[in-house]
């Protein structure tokens, strides 16, 4: 775009890049990370995980095919701010609505382009995740680093009970025998259709729904959704868990859900250097032995030797870059989770199977 108003990116750590602003003119703050995914950016952006961060997108290009309804994950663009080499106003999708500039302004997200991404991860990658400030309204470095002091670190933050439904909703067939409970810690509209695409009735509960409330829709399975912020910071969630685990019918985790399911069985959780986001990231199936390249949104894990040590745990799938749990089994319950987004939008579908799994178990209890 031409001219375009000048835009500081700051780190908690000092770096200091500066760009061009795109969307909205402004002041964001919120923890750095990047997603090393070539395609699906507005999924990307209007997935609840995101919330409470600012993304890089790894891609020099974003924006190039515009934006249309039927891409996004929520209500919402749910990330803090967007870093770009390249963010783009002009589009050649015939089936786009708008510009990425347009759609960032009307959800008022502010953006930084022409930073040398490349580098901008090479950094994050070494030093970790950190907090950052983007401003395309205050230059002042001195009154940045101020501003950027005062943002809380995402460890020990509770982010799930902003972005969940405040009113429970369902889809699906409503006279279908596969009735699923889905806790809604920050759940994607695709995790909801790889269900109902299988013949499942689902009811979408708030985040503080009791057991009692998810009950009285008589589900025959439980799902615990994927969502932001710090599992550990989480005890309700943790404690519904454990109250669902004791209907002893079939329960499947994504992400976040992971690891609640995790922490409900006494395994703690940690937050990790940098995280895993994109579209590329191999996992091994222990059971199968073969590689999924998966989807994947995340900045904290389970700890291995903790799950290794549990006698009631087996571990599912290892990722292949740094031997991370990626998923878990429980021996005496029907109840598995992935760490990773087995929906896959965007992404690979090496591992929708799960949802068959998960919708077979269900039906074997009907």
């Amino acid at each position: 775009m031409n001219n375009q108003a000048p835009a500081v990116l700051l780190l908690e750590d000092g770096t200091i890049y500066h760009g061009k602003a795109f969307g909205k003119i402004g002041t964001t703050t919120g923890e750095i990370c990047f997603n090393t995914g070539m395609t699906g950016y507005q999924e990307v952006f209007t997935d609840p995980s995101y919330y409470g961060q600012i993304v890089i997108m790894n891609n020099v290009h974003v924006g190039n095919y515009g934006v249309k309804d039927s891409d996004i994950e929520s209500d919402s663009v749910k990330i803090q701010g967007l870093i770009g080499r390249n963010l783009e106003e002009l589009y050649s999708r015939r089936q786009a609505k708008g510009s990425l500039d347009e759609y960032l302004k009307e959800n008022g997200i502010v953006s930084i382009e022409d930073v040398d991404t490349r580098a901008l991860v090479a950094h994050v990658r070494t030093t970790g995740a950190m907090n950052c400030i983007i401003s395309s309204e205050v230059l002042d470095e001195q009154k940045l680093k101020e501003m950027l002091a005062e943002v809380p670190s995402m460890a020990g933050l509770e982010l799930a009970s902003k972005v969940s439904t405040k009113e429970a909703y369902e889809q699906g067939d409503p006279n279908s025998p596969i009735k699923i409970a889905v806790i809604d810690y920050g759940v994607k509209q695709n995790i909801l259709t790889c269900m109902t695409s299988r013949g499942a009735h689902v009811k979408v509960f708030p985040s503080n729904a009791s057991l009692s409330d998810m009950k009285a829709f008589n589900p025959q399975g439980y799902f615990i959704s994927n969502g932001p912020g710090d599992p550990a910071a989480m005890d309700y969630a943790v404690n519904t868990v454990k109250e669902v685990l004791a209907e002893e019918k079939p329960v499947f985790g994504i992400c976040l859900g992971h690891q609640l399911l995790a922490l409900a069985n006494d395994i703690p959780t940690y937050k990790m250097h940098h995280g895993h986001r994109g579209l590329n990231h191999p996992v091994l199936n222990v059971n199968t032995g073969k590689c999924e390249i998966t989807t994947q949104n995340h900045g904290f894990g389970v700890d291995p030797e903790a799950v290794r040590r549990n006698p009631n745990i087996e571990i599912t799938h290892i990722n292949l870059n740094d031997d991370s749990v990626e998923g878990i089994r429980l021996k005496d319950k029907p109840a598995f989770s992935v760490q990773y987004h087995p929906e896959s939008f965007p992404g690979p579908h090496d591992s929708r199977y799960l949802f068959d799994d998960f919708i077979e178990s269900v039906k074997t209890r009907l």
